[in-house]
């Protein structure tokens, strides 16, 4: 039966190609380039002998041939013969052929494998010198007549080209092995156009997905960490959606977010909702959208083209100004008919408490006892805290009657707090098996080609009240209409829904400098900052109500609902040979929803309603007391129910583009590429939001709404709703030119002129030409280097220079004046009214954000391309930054932004790969990049406070790095134990102003927060079926600020970590510690500004660590069944394979403390990439 199905489908692929109609016009042409020209129109591969003269001349003149008649039309003449074999033409001498079959010859048998012992079936064999071949079975066995002393050539695409002399043997066994080094033929830029690798100028790289693909990890875009040199990938934070922070050569951008610009088949896939690069790190619910990718399915994937430098992304103009990642798509295949599933289940580890310096019960304990002598935990002031744990239960219980106040009975109770020990990550987090299950089918015949899939993934949630599903489908079809006309539909859809804990916006206290989140319930901060001696069944006091995390999770979440929908068409014609026309339309619709809902007996809304006794009633924030009565009594905004808040982004995205490509070569020598053509993009985007108060989700959820709610609101000018809608428009021409002379020297040069709607109206300010100017030198196409006898096979050069550009950052829209409605305060609510305020004053000069850039690079292969190194330096020199700068004040506004900052940057770029050792059981490949990209803001005006230079992002500041980091300095603890600081007017324990703006030079600069050393180290393993891949990243060169842990006030419901123990206490510590003292409660009642102190030792020069680490970021086992095998399970193949993500943080600064130096525990929806295990299982029919 399975020789029948072979048999069948030979003859089928061998039919389908001879059907094919050839046209030919060809004078004085080299017979390769004839040959070529056939195969290209047939579809079917050529093979020819060394013997062959390739270079003899022909002429041809024919019209809708067939390949026979084609084939002897060019051969007839030549003493040149040929046999096709199943979709290969063989063409061979047919003088060697005569001579060759006047000498005996012999039956040889024998069989091809791969480098794994499998068979390959399809392999064409031929005898060297002759037109005899023939192609090996399904086993990869195969039958030839032979002379004892000839020599067969095997070739198999993909592999390298096998010889072996016979030998006067008749049964032989060949091995070839896969030509790894195989140059890809072209570049493809993204928007149609694509250029001989060869001949490219620009910077680029090329990875496949099945060479990064990380097992466990669905967003695509986390894996390109460490795989390509100049680009950067921090995992701020791991939850689903969340996008990493991706650099290309560094920061572009200031006020921007320098993220690249992301090219799914052509079409730029643009963000529904614009998250800054501060804010992919600030845990708030806006970054769970923030992926642009998230919705492929990396099973979709064929590969990713990193364009980084200006001559790569120039075609770009003022999109790509922080670099391009175009992917690309799997299509269908001529004669390819298969069925694919990959499953991927995936557990990941718990935290563990033994990674952190947190206490443990016992040592909590003895702290709290410290704490009570210090007056933090006495009857009296913890009743009626807003915050209490085991102490605040304990005195419940006395005051309820139900523990007696005893010194024995309070003994009792507080040692089985001591010995309780709860393991909050074993309560919050879980080991749930995650499955992604994906399908794909390929099929195609000369006229159509097909792709499609549908992938599911279900994530039932690493921690509590938190899972994902996603669903995706693809369709890619192409039909060849007619000979020189090609249409190529695709659509694709993602829809996701995900369950996350409730969050709100995270804020910063100017005034004190706290960075918070009120009701905060993110389970990896909860079990970071809660004491380990509560009880996790238990109730306590958090914003003076009730408060049980579990409970909390269960009452307090949100559900984010993501749609993504796009349909493209592109339409080829090829009108000459050297010339085709392409026309694109794509339509794309993405809709997200946030809708978070806070249930009648979470603490949230229950802190709203918060007032047991008169104390509390006049200490609770979230009551609401009337403003124009001063006896008024607090009274609760939401007496029933809960809250509902829902946010909505919504985007249509038409792109349309009309482009051409010309290539043709002149006299063999001179080749021309010229690619041209028109873009218009039309993005609309709306996005609503909306809060509902006194929602009664356990009747119905009817709404019960009191009017105080928007008497409050009023006073406080804070709405419940808001609707914003935005339009943006580009349009944009764009034309490129490659010339090659010989195949050693090429010139590029690109231009491309477009403008938007979004910058100034000025015509100098809202059009811009981009442009680059390019050189290359192959100088291993010399003659001189050709006869040079050296390890090097393979030389190039190239150099660039250009001028990209950006829009700039989203929120500044200020092309035109900005007005909006607000309500002015006014000492009565009665005398309330609406008015109209310029929030931005016109720009009118508003433009874009530029950069020019110039780019030295080198190509090197060595024995035999065995090994590839190559390297880039790069210098750029920013200008046009969008700032703020100061006004004279007449407009109403003290600042606006404008182009009025510069920035220069530079870098070294490095790629190492090689095969060490192969041999026919065993490979081992390597790899090393290397990457070092520095930034310094060379113009800019300050209007920055001391908040945001301290803070963990940092900011810049003229003569620093885009993203810098300053710390207050710290001198020394007084006799006290109170820390003391270097302020601007010399040391000061409490006279710190966070807002200054203007004496800020005594502030100690740390270090960029973004790395400038980066790369990864990589070994690949090979025996037989099995691989073994083991791969590391490193990063050097940022700091890391420290979680704020020191406090002026403490309660006995959060973690101290175990620093408090080196804490000054008595005279004379301050010369052996640099821990200020837990200060008594008495001294903070009669002076409060130590809560200045204790925020500025936060952030001060001995609360930094360096962000430097080495991690193994995968390792991986797999192995793929011999042929042999999964044959008789009448499947094509089947693999598994296991892969450990996270395995082990081989180097980190000690005084992170088991801080992950990637990730910012911030709260909210963030959490950290956890060390996961992940099962792959490949079938393949």
């Amino acid at each position: 039966m399975s020789t029948c199905l072979l048999f069948a489908f030979v003859t089928g692929v061998q039919a389908n190609g001879l059907a094919q109609k050839v046209t030919l016009k060809m004078k004085n042409a080299r017979i390769e380039e004839a040959l070529n020209a056939i195969s290209k129109q047939s579809n079917l591969q050529l093979f020819y002998g060394e013997n062959i003269d390739s270079k003899a001349r022909v002429n041809v003149n024919l019209k809708n041939a067939s390949v026979e008649e084609a084939l002897n039309s060019v051969l007839r003449n030549n003493h040149l013969d040929y046999r096709i074999i199943a979709n290969t033409i063989s063409v061979n001498s047919r003088i060697a052929e005569e001579n060759y079959d006047a000498v005996a010859q012999q039956k040889v048998s024998g069989v091809v494998r791969n480098q794994n012992g499998n068979g390959l079936g399809g392999a064409t064999v031929t005898v060297k010198g002759t037109s005899a071949s023939t192609q090996t079975d399904e086993n990869g066995r195969f039958s030839i007549d032979a002379q004892p002393n000839a020599t067969l050539t095997v070739r198999y695409v993909g592999y390298t080209v096998g010889e072996i002399a016979v030998g006067g043997r008749q049964n032989l066994s060949i091995v070839l092995q896969p030509n790894e080094q195989q140059i890809d033929e072209v570049v493809v830029t993204g928007l149609g156009g694509k250029i001989d690798r060869q001949n490219f100028t620009g910077a680029t790289a090329k990875v496949n997905m099945k060479d990064v693909e990380l097992g466990g990890l669905p967003d695509p875009s986390r894996s390109l960490e460490g795989r390509v040199a100049g680009v950067s990938v921090q995992n701020t934070s791991g939850t689903f959606g969340s996008a990493p922070k991706i650099r290309v050569r560094g920061a572009t951008s200031i006020y921007g977010s320098s993220k690249p610009l992301w090219v799914v088949d052509g079409i730029i896939i643009e963000d529904v909702a614009d998250v800054s690069s501060d804010a992919l790190s600030s845990g708030d619910a806006l970054t769970l959208i923030s992926s642009a990718v998230a919705g492929l399915n990396a099973n979709d994937i064929e590969s990713f083209q990193v364009l980084k430098d200006g001559s790569a992304t120039s075609i770009y103009g003022a999109r790509a100004m922080g670099g391009v990642i175009v992917i690309t798509t799997k299509k269908g295949a001529v004669g390819r008919n298969s069925f694919n599933y990959v499953g991927e289940f995936t557990s990941r580890d718990i935290p563990s408490y033994n990674s952190f310096n947190i206490m443990n019960s016992q040592e909590q304990m003895s702290m709290y006892q410290f704490m009570d002598q210090r007056g933090w935990l006495n009857l009296s002031d913890v009743s009626v805290a807003s915050e209490s744990g085991v102490y605040g239960k304990m005195y419940q219980l006395i005051n309820a009657g139900k523990l007696e106040n005893t010194e024995t009975a309070r003994n009792a109770y507080l040692r089985q707090a001591e010995y309780r020990n709860t393991d909050w990550f074993k309560e919050l987090f879980s080991r749930n098996i995650m499955q992604n299950h994906s399908i794909s089918l390929t099929s195609g015949t000369e006229k159509a080609q097909y792709y499609t899939s549908l992938s599911a993934i279900n994530d039932p949630g690493w921690t509590k009240q938190s899972g994902v599903k996603r669903y995706t489908a693809m369709f890619n079809a192409g039909y060849n209409l007619l000979d020189n006309l090609k249409l190529n539909l695709l659509a694709n859809g993602s829809y996701r829904d995900q369950r996350a804990p409730g969050t709100l916006g995270q804020t910063i206290d100017v005034v004190n400098m706290q960075v918070k989140r009120d009701f905060d319930i993110n389970p990896y901060s909860y079990a970071m900052n809660t004491s380990r001696t509560l009880d996790a069944k238990e109730s306590y006091i958090r914003n003076y109500a009730p408060f049980n995390i579990l409970n909390e999770l269960q009452n307090n979440y949100m559900d984010i609902n993501v749609g993504d929908y796009k349909f493209q068409g592109e339409l080829s014609w090829k009108v000459l040979k050297q010339l085709e026309l392409t026309a694109m339309g794509a339509l794309r619709y993405q809709q997200s929803s946030q809708q978070h809902y806070v249930k009648d007996y979470s603490n949230q809304a229950l802190a709203y309603r918060a007032m047991p006794n008169t104390i509390i009633r006049d200490k609770n924030p979230y009551l609401y007391k009337n403003p124009d009565d001063p006896y008024a009594v607090p009274v609760s905004v939401l007496p029933y129910g809960g809250i509902y808040n829902r946010t909505d982004y919504k985007m249509v995205s038409q792109n349309f583009r009309f482009n051409f490509n010309y290539n043709n070569t002149f006299n063999e020598v001179h080749k021309l590429y010229a690619f041209g053509g028109a873009t218009v993009n039309n993005d609309t985007r709306n996005n609503d939001w909306y809060r509902g108060w006194g929602i009664q989700y356990d009747l119905g959820e009817i709404p019960f709404t009191d009017y105080h709610v928007f008497k409050k609101g009023q006073e406080e000018n804070s709405d419940y709703f808001k609707v914003i809608n935005t339009r943006n428009r580009e349009v944009a021409f764009f034309g490129q030119a490659n010339y090659t002379y010989d195949e050693r020297y090429t010139l590029n040069g690109t231009l491309r002129y477009e403008g938007t709607n979004r910058l100034g109206k000025s015509t100098s300010a809202r059009w811009l030409p981009t442009w680059n100017v390019a050189g290359l030198w192959n100088v291993h196409n010399e003659k001189f280097f050709k006869n040079w006898n050296s390890p090097i096979n393979a030389l190039s050069f190239k150099a660039s220079y250009s001028l990209t550009a950006d829009r700039g950052p989203s929120f500044v829209t200020n092309s035109k004046a900005i007005l909006e409605s607000y309500n002015p305060w006014r000492p009565n609510a009665g005398d309330k009214e609406t008015g109209l305020q310029i929030k931005d004053l016109e720009n009118s000069l508003l433009t874009y954000e530029k950069k020019k850039e110039l780019n030295i690079g080198t190509s090197i292969g060595m024995f035999n391309n065995r090994l590839a190194i190559d390297v880039d330096y790069y210098t750029r020199k920013q200008h046009d930054l969008i700032g703020e700068i100061n006004t004279q004040g007449l407009g109403g506004q003290i600042s606006k932004y404008g182009n009025i900052a510069k920035m220069n940057s530079h870098g070294l770029e490095l790629s190492v790969s090689g095969t060490i050792l192969r041999n026919e059981d065993f490979s081992w490949n390597s790899s090393f990049i290397f990457t070092r990209a520095v930034n310094k803001i060379t113009e800019m005006e300050n209007h920055k406070q001391v908040v945001d230079l301290i803070s963990g992002n940092g900011f810049g500041l003229q003569g620093y790095p885009v993203r810098s980091l300053f710390s207050i300095p710290f001198e020394k603890l007084d006799i006290n134990g109170l820390p003391i600081f270097t302020g601007p007017d010399g040391p000061t324990t409490t006279g710190l102003n966070f807002q200054e703006r203007d004496k800020i030079g005594y502030l100690k600069y740390e270090g960029p927060t973004e790395p400038t050393t980066m790369g990864s180290f990589g070994n690949i393993f090979g025996y037989k079926g099995f691989k073994l891949n083991v791969f590391f990243t490193y990063s050097f060169g940022n700091v890391v600020r420290l979680d704020p842990v020191y406090k002026t006030q403490y309660t006995d419901l959060t973690a101290t970590t175990r620093e408090f123990w080196d804490s000054w206490t008595v005279p004379g510590d301050e010369l052996i510690t640099n821990v200020p003292v837990m200060i008594d409660k008495r001294i903070v009642r009669n002076d409060r500004d130590y809560r200045y102190a204790y925020n500025a030792y936060n952030y001060s020069s001995v609360n930094i660590a360096k962000g430097d680490f080495i991690r193994l970021k995968d390792l991986s086992l797999s192995y793929d069944l011999p042929k042999n095998v999964v044959n008789s399970f009448k499947v094509s193949s089947l693999g598994f394979r296991l892969n450990v993500t996270n395995l082990w943080l081989v180097y980190a600064d000690k005084r992170l403390n088991g801080q992950d130096p990637e990730f910012v525990n911030s709260g909210g929806v963030a959490l950290p990439i956890p060390r996961q295990y992940t099962l792959t299982v490949r079938l393949g029919l």
